[in-house]
């Protein structure tokens, strides 16, 4: 739908009023001449007093002058004594000339003032009325394409003789169109991205109405600035924009409100998703786990029998025995660790704190990892100062565990392993290094991920879940986990723990 607007419907009837008031002083003269010697020259004044109002109250203030000066004119040259003549005889004449102008004039500017405000309050009406239906309309947008062709059927609806296009950034802070503008829409970028960053309207009128934006209005939300609205004038209307810059101005407000819903829209959508999917792999892993646990146990169980039998088996049973054991040992500690992520993530977990020190758990976690570190030498170098600490012990040293059995997985068998530990500042920070491969490059922190391993296709067993566990298992004690490449070789996984305040301890007296 392609209509004028309300302010070039005023132009065109304006240019059409100065030949209506000619051609209504023409007939108010024809109506009176027949009345000379029927009616006194006062009332033929209130005639042509009369013209002047109804032109004034239907073609504005322009049309309205022009009829007072030609309603003097005809009055003077049509019934003021002598006829037909511009000459006065009588000076009183001048006076009603003046007078008559005047009254004409002062008519015809408060009528045409006043049937200006009222064209001015209908459009404001009009204009309000589409702007609540517009917004109505983008209260049930469901995508941003949706909200541009909102946009869109409103300045054409209106005839605001505009088009527009929304940009909103990308990942890497270009703005993009959407949809894209087609080719004959000439969208200056250096001109969109001063209003995102500045926040303010930018205005280009050098190539109005050349298919090239005029006016660049921000998006600003309630949260940030979410893009930029252009609007570009046509070839009839260069100077749209500048003549409805309040309105456009509200409307991109609007339009920033509707892009920011469907933004938080699509974060709760994909948080939702993410929670569902969340539970249900949680679900599958407890119920993979406890399905598995039970077979595994008898499996070890059986391997265990295997190994001690009496008689003692041949050498190469006994070997294979052996070889049973480990792998269903391997695979029971793959499915506790299933397990434990289904606990942790279902927050079924609840900690046991109790003051002690983390050397107890260092020592404790060596020994039990006595076999896969057997080709590696500890270095432990532990504080003799290092406070009591509360933390679960059980469960801090399955995150010692998990990161050692790591760090020997990693490294070339010989290749040394430290375990540090140190107070910085409200925190007591624990790191186990290696000399191994190193951390790929950009993945620092998707290891921590589930599921998520060094790298994707590797002979070293693993399912991706101990870093995931040791993330879970720290930061339920309100610490956090991180790791890093060494400058000469390997890696380092830091873990931190909430020092607190540790009780009292009172020193054993000698005798």
């Amino acid at each position: 739908m392609d209509t004028e607007s309300p302010i070039l419907s005023a132009r065109a009837g304006a240019k059409q009023g100065y030949g209506w008031a000619l051609l209504a002083c023409v007939a108010a003269t024809a109506l009176a001449t027949p009345l000379i010697g029927h009616l006194d020259l006062t009332n033929i004044v209130m005639l042509f007093l009369l013209v002047v109002l109804l032109v004034a109250r239907r073609f504005g203030r322009g049309p309205a002058v022009l009829a007072a000066f030609l309603s003097v004119a005809l009055f003077d040259f049509f019934f003021v004594p002598p006829r037909f003549s511009f000459t006065v005889t009588d000076a009183q004449y001048l006076v009603t000339f003046a007078v008559m102008l005047a009254v004409a004039l002062i008519t015809g500017q408060l009528t045409a003032g006043l049937r200006r405000q009222a064209e001015i309050s209908a459009l404001r009406e009009m204009q309000t009325r589409a702007l609540y239906e517009m917004a109505r309309d983008l209260a049930g947008a469901i995508s941003v394409e949706k909200v541009a062709d909102i946009v869109n059927s409103f300045l054409a609806s209106g005839g605001f003789k505009l088009e527009s296009a929304l940009l909103l950034p990308d990942e890497q802070g270009r703005l993009d169109a959407f949809p894209p503008v087609n080719s004959r829409l000439q969208i200056e970028q250096r001109f969109a991205l001063i209003a995102f960053e500045q926040g303010d309207p930018v205005e280009d009128y050098s190539l109005s109405g050349y298919g090239y934006g005029a006016g660049y209005f921000p998006l600003r939300a309630p949260m940030r600035t979410r893009g930029v609205l252009v609007f570009v004038p046509s070839e009839r209307a260069p100077d749209a924009v500048r003549e409805h810059k309040n309105l456009l101005a509200t409307l991109s407000s609007v339009v920033a409100i509707a892009v920011e819903r469907l933004h938080y829209a699509d974060v709760a959508h994909a948080a939702q998703l993410e929670i569902v999917s969340e539970r249900l792999r949680s679900s599958i892993l407890s119920a993979l786990s406890h399905d598995l646990r039970t077979p595994l146990t008898a499996l070890v169980g059986l391997a265990d029998s295997l190994t001690l039998a009496r008689p003692p088996l041949p050498a190469e049973p006994l070997e294979t025995a052996e070889a049973i054991r480990e792998q269903a040992l391997r695979l029971s500690g793959l499915v506790g660790n299933l397990l434990d992520m289904a606990r942790l993530h279902a927050g079924r977990v609840t900690l046991r704190k109790e003051w002690q020190l983390i050397e107890e758990v260092v020592g404790a976690a060596i020994q039990l990892l006595g076999r896969s570190l057997a080709d590696h030498p500890i270095r432990v170098a532990l504080p003799k100062d290092l406070p009591l600490v509360e933390f679960d012990a059980v469960l801090i040293e399955r995150v010692l565990c998990n990161l050692l059995e790591n760090a020997a997985k990693y490294s070339a068998p010989g290749s040394p392993i430290e375990i540090s530990a140190s107070i910085a500042g409200d925190n007591l920070s624990v790191s186990v290094c290696d000399r191994g491969i190193g951390l790929p490059a950009g993945k620092l922190g998707a290891l921590f991920e589930m599921f998520e391993r060094g790298a994707a296709e590797s002979a070293t067993p693993g399912v991706g879940l101990g870093l995931a566990i040791c993330r879970a298992i720290v930061e339920a004690h309100g610490g956090a986990i991180d790791a890093a490449n060494r400058a000469d070789g390997g890696a380092c996984f830091t873990f931190s723990l909430p020092s607190g305040t540790p009780p009292a301890v009172d020193e054993e007296r000698e005798p």
